[in-house]
C-alpha cells in the first residue's frame, strides 16, 4: 500500500480491533494476512458474490452488527465488522482458526482458503507471538 497515512490508519485499526478490550483477542498478524487475501488492502474491492471492503463483508452483516451498510468501505468500520465476525467463527469452533477461516471464507470442509491464509499469515514476518498456538490448532484439525 503507498499511501503511507492510509498504511498506517490501517495498522492501527488491526492492532486495536484484535486486541479490542473484552474480547476474545486475535492475532494482529492474522487479521492482516485476512485482509491481504481477502481484498489485497483494497478497501473498495467488491467481490462476485458481493463482498465489500478490506475483509471483504457481506451486505447483510452491518445491520446484524449494528451498523450501517455504507460502512463497508470505511477501513475501521470494515475491520471491526470482519473482526467481530471472525471472532463469532473462533467461538463457534472452539478456537479452531483453520475452521473458522473456512467459515469466514464461506468453504467448510474445504481446506484451501485456510491454508492459503494461515500460509499469509506465517510470511508477515512471524506475525506475532500467537503464531506457535495457532500452528498447534491447526496441525490438529
Amino acid at each position: 500500500m503507498p499511501d503511507r497515512d492510509e498504511r498506517m490508519a490501517i495498522l492501527k485499526n488491526v492492532f486495536c480491533e484484535a486486541n479490542r478490550p473484552g474480547e476474545l483477542r486475535i492475532p494482529p498478524g492474522l487479521v492482516m494476512a485476512i485482509i491481504d487475501i481477502e481484498s489485497s488492502f483494497n478497501r473498495y474491492a467488491v467481490s462476485s458474490v458481493g463482498a465489500v471492503g478490506l475483509m471483504q463483508v457481506m451486505p447483510f452483516w452491518p445491520e446484524n452488527l449494528g451498523m450501517r451498510r455504507h460502512q463497508l468501505v470505511r477501513a475501521p468500520e470494515n475491520i471491526r465488522m470482519g473482526c467481530a465476525i471472525f471472532r463469532a467463527y473462533l467461538r463457534h469452533e472452539s478456537g479452531n482458526i483453520a475452521r473458522a477461516l473456512a467459515r469466514y471464507n464461506g468453504s467448510v470442509g474445504k481446506r484451501g482458503y485456510s491454508d492459503k491464509v494461515i500460509n499469509q499469515w506465517t510470511r508477515w514476518n512471524g506475525a506475532d507471538d500467537l503464531g506457535r498456538q495457532a500452528e498447534v490448532k491447526v496441525s490438529a484439525r
